[in-house]
């Protein structure tokens, strides 16, 4: 289940100190070819983000853990993936372990570059709808398989009164253990990002411009698996 952050601001800070808690933050990538607008627009959300997570921090605990999607590193070696990945998130991660916390290795290579394997395939089409209908089984198998050992990595590093920074794509489909309080960090400006993104989309000749953007915005054009190019 997760919670608004304006609620963590209403109760005593060490009325979350014993729970677990998870910090998730939705994913938001940029690239030196997306319009200006778009740009400023997205260095205006992790600005927010990071403001908000320092608050959010002070009051219901420090950070002791990062997963971060498309990981599979944990270490030095994480973080020059996340670097790669997301270099926005990568500011986000690097000074929670610059402070302690410990960036954990989410996800399993192999799982990850099978879903993304299926995600291609996909996009692909197809003439047979039986083939289409078994692609999209064994996709959602695929990510099944990939969300349990993603959740499991979580519940089995978060200890009791610690806190994680979770970072991750907006249509995660994740279902956490339930004795893990989870706080959605989502800042005015993912609103605006949205909105921008939908007014885009609508302006006559602006759709290629947004279809772009989006891409960008969920991360689609990027490596997914945090593997090297």
């Amino acid at each position: 289940m997760s919670e608004p952050l304006a609620r963590v601001e209403r109760p005593a800070a060490d009325a979350y100190h014993s729970r677990r808690k998870l910090y998730m933050v939705f994913l938001v990538f940029w690239h030196d070819s997306a319009p200006q607008e778009y740009k400023d627009r997205c260095a205006k959300y992790w600005r927010q983000v990071g403001e908000q997570l320092l608050n959010l921090e002070s009051k219901a605990g420090a950070v002791k853990h990062v997963y971060h999607e498309a990981i599979h590193e944990t270490g030095e070696a994480g973080l020059a993936l996340v670097k790669k990945f997301n270099p926005s998130s990568h500011d986000l991660v690097a000074a929670r372990c610059a402070d302690g916390a410990t960036l954990e290795a989410l996800e399993d290579r192999e799982l990850a570059a099978e879903v993304s394997d299926w995600e291609r395939f996909l996009m692909m089409g197809y003439s047979s709808a039986k083939v289409g209908d078994l692609v999209r089984d064994l996709y959602a198998e695929a990510v099944k398989r990939r969300n349990e050992h993603v959740v499991k990595v979580m519940d089995s590093t978060l200890g009791a009164g610690e806190a994680g920074l979770l970072l991750i794509g907006e249509g995660h489909r994740l279902q956490f253990p339930s004795d893990i309080e989870v706080f959605s960090v989502v800042p005015p400006a993912l609103d605006e990002l949205h909105r921008w993104l939908r007014d885009q989309a609508n302006r006559p000749g602006g759709e290629e411009d947004a279809d772009a953007a989006a891409e960008e915005a969920a991360g689609t054009d990027g490596e997914k698996d945090g593997e090297e190019a």
